[in-house]
């Protein structure tokens, strides 16, 4: 049809579409001549005849390559429909469709409805077989254009990616340089808060725990003010997505990464569905250049740090699984020996306590599990081993904790620091806009002077956090390294040290222990893989049948070995309270609880010293020799009197004839006058008159 033939008069009847379209929310904002010619078809169909025109610019901001909804579009089909619309006006065929789907189900409804379709170029109606054929090869040459435009950009955006040169959206910590490319921001204080997360999680090996210290510590972390473009930041309370945006980007290792997500396309109702942002593995990474720009940390770190956070993902099968604290020291540390699976931690009894067992499904019916054992004896008898092995070089890890202790208070005073001088710049540059302003102004000063009231108001609060950190690391006490390196046995068992700490050395030192059950023996045998490639084995007995776990320790049961044939029962309870030793159930002794223990273990009972006379109690003896008992205990202190003891700290036991030696004779008759030698040349104080 030609631009000068009459539109028939049932079409000029019917109403004209103005369809209105932008693809992108920045070309809505910015392509404005562009928005402003589509809407002046308007009145080209007021000049073509058309007394209703309807403009549908619904679709403002939205793609039409078929992979979005167009609710203007689905109206404009629904009135094509209805046989309403006479002729469907836009600038060009992309404006319509993007994608041969949408475009030839257009054609098909307005050659049915017999409507016109109109741009700058003519008018076209789809019932004639020429402009049929003609805006069939116009919607073509729009989708083809759009998939080389689309392919052009791509390849540009690889090529230029492959040479580190594409200027990517950069994590907070980096800033691009006009001169010198992709750069460390040169806050200092960004600088010192992205530091701080790497050390810490470094010290704690879990992203939670370094984010709860953190956040306990009252650290901030930058936030762009408008939510997208990093220019200006907010200082905001730390939050767990910024420590594992900062764990999880290659960026910080100094690396240049470019295509490590990619889209996904679906069909969803009908229609192609695109979603970003998904992960690719590490191998199937666009473009890796490494050493790139400075990083914080080395490419070395950054995959120990994925590796630790894999492995800290609960239920993630393989892998040594990290120490996330609970009763059970070796738990997600052990291997069967016989299927290879690892072990897994059940809780049982009316108070629940650990046990190790191997999830293996039986082949058979009623078959019974590789192995199950309590956990508490081979998480004993490992901890000794590991404390054996660590014994060597306790003195420098002594030391290596002083350092870090050190530098820990050190991080959170520079973070407070830099925090208050940070405050003071805001102040200060708060306070010369307040004095460059109009004071005529009261709508612009008013404002003013708030924000730098506010801003005075947050230097005295940065000012107190510091004082109090201060005053707090000048009070505490510094915990007393050396004596880690004198009883680590203490150190292991002391009641701050929790079991998360104990898992977390015992997996910087063991890589895995593999176990096994001899039923015969009754052993648990447990072979502990160190880092570095040494073995170790260890047996551990198993509890006979009948046999709890409140059991009295072997030694408590051999100083009663010792006592018993020569102290009461009374004397045998004082003397293992004096030694520390409890009872299975972690009781004081009594003379009830040490017969009960005698009788259960077969230990003759208690032969009087009287018997025979030649043994004493240090209450015979004192009254024997007529004092008191502690001149009695100051002789045996002294070596005058022989004394002798079953166990340390047991009774003393006299020997009668002892206390007919001389020296404890001389000893007795002495009076409790001190003794003083006289000085003939010596001058007196006091007259002799």
């Amino acid at each position: 049809m030609s631009n000068h033939d009459p539109l028939p008069a049932d079409v000029l009847r019917r109403k004209a579409v103005v369809y209105v379209r932008q693809s992108t929310q920045t070309q809505v904002q910015m392509n404005l001549e562009s928005k402003r010619r589509q809407y002046d078809l308007v009145e080209e169909a007021r000049r073509r005849g058309f007394q209703r025109v309807e403009v549908i610019d619904d679709d403002l901001g939205l793609s039409a390559s078929g992979t979005v909804e167009r609710p203007g579009f689905d109206r404009l089909v629904a009135w094509l429909c209805a046989g309403e619309v006479g002729a469907v006006l836009c600038s060009d065929a992309s404006r319509l469709a993007r994608n041969g789907r949408d475009w030839h189900h257009l054609l098909e409804l307005c050659g049915l409805v017999e409507a016109c379709v109109i741009d700058m170029d003519g008018v076209y109606n789809p019932c004639r077989p020429n402009d049929r054929l003609l805006l069939g090869m116009k919607g073509s040459i729009s989708e083809f254009e759009l998939n080389i435009l689309r392919s052009r950009m791509l390849d540009a955006a690889r090529a230029k990616a492959r040479r580190g040169e594409l200027r990517l959206t950069v994590p907070i910590g980096y800033v691009w340089h006009r001169e010198y490319g992709l750069t460390v921001d040169p806050d200092l204080r960004m600088q010192e808060v992205v530091h701080l997360v790497f050390a810490r999680f470094r010290q704690l090996a879990s992203a939670r725990q370094t984010y709860l210290s953190l956040a306990a510590e009252r650290v901030h972390f930058p936030r762009p003010s408008d939510g997208k473009k990093l220019v200006s930041f907010d200082w905001t309370p730390i939050r767990y997505r910024n420590v594992m945006s900062l764990l999880k980007n290659p960026f910080y290792a100094g690396a240049y990464i470019y295509g490590k997500t990619e889209k996904r396309t679906t069909l969803v109702d009908g229609r192609l569905r695109k979603t970003y942002k998904h992960g690719k593995p590490f191998d199937q990474w666009e473009v890796v250049l490494r050493d790139h720009h400075d990083g914080y940390i080395d490419w070395a770190e950054f995959e120990r740090n994925q590796k630790l956070l894999a492995l800290n993902a609960y239920g993630r099968a393989g892998g040594v699984k990290s120490g996330r604290g609970g009763a059970a020291l070796l738990a997600g540390m052990m291997t069967c020996a016989r299927c290879g699976r690892r072990l897994s931690v059940a809780y049982r009894g009316r108070r629940p306590q650990p046990v190790y067992r191997c999830e293996h499904p039986s082949t058979q019916p009623h078959e019974p599990r590789c192995c199950t054992f309590g956990a508490s004896r081979p998480d004993e008898a490992v901890a000794r081993e590991l404390l054996r092995a660590v014994e060597p070089l306790a003195v420098d890890a002594a030391r290596h904790a002083e350092l870090t202790f050190m530098q820990a208070q050190a991080e959170q005073r520079r973070v407070r620091e830099l925090e208050l001088q940070q405050a003071r710049y805001d102040a200060t540059l708060a306070e010369r806009r307040y004095a460059a302003c109009d004071p005529d102004n009261r709508l612009i000063a008013a404002q003013l002077e708030k924000s730098w009231e506010a801003a005075l108001q947050r230097v005295q609060a940065c000012e107190r956090q510091l004082a109090s950190l201060q005053a707090a690391h000048s009070q505490a006490e510094w915990p007393d390294f050396s004596g880690l390196a004198e009883d680590l046995d203490a150190a292991w068992h002391a009641p701050g040290v929790t079991n998360r700490a104990r898992q977390q050395l015992l997996r910087a030192l063991v890589q895995d222990i593999v176990v096994d059950v001899d039923e015969k023996a009754r052993e648990v045998i447990l072979v502990i893989h160190w880092h570095g490639g040494q073995h170790s084995e260890l047996r551990v007995a198993k509890p006979r049948s009948g046999e709890h776990g409140c059991r009295t320790s072997e030694e408590a049961v051999e100083v009663i070995r010792r006592m018993a044939g020569q102290w009461s029962d009374e004397h045998i309870a004082a003397s293992l309270n004096r030694m520390g030793m409890p009872t299975g159930q972690g009781k004081t002794w009594t003379a009830h609880r040490v017969s009960s223990m005698r009788r259960v273990r077969d230990i003759p009972a208690y032969k009087p010293a009287e018997g025979d006379g030649q043994w004493l109690t240090m209450s015979q003896a004192a009254a024997k020799l007529g004092v008191t008992n502690h001149r009695i205990r100051s002789l045996i202190k002294q070596g005058l009197l022989s004394a002798e003891q079953v166990v340390p700290r047991a009774p003393y036991q006299i020997r009668a004839a002892a206390l007919a030696d001389q020296r404890v004779v001389d000893a007795i008759s002495r009076t409790s006058r001190p003794c003083r030698d006289e000085d003939d040349q010596q001058i007196s104080m006091f007259s002799s008159t």
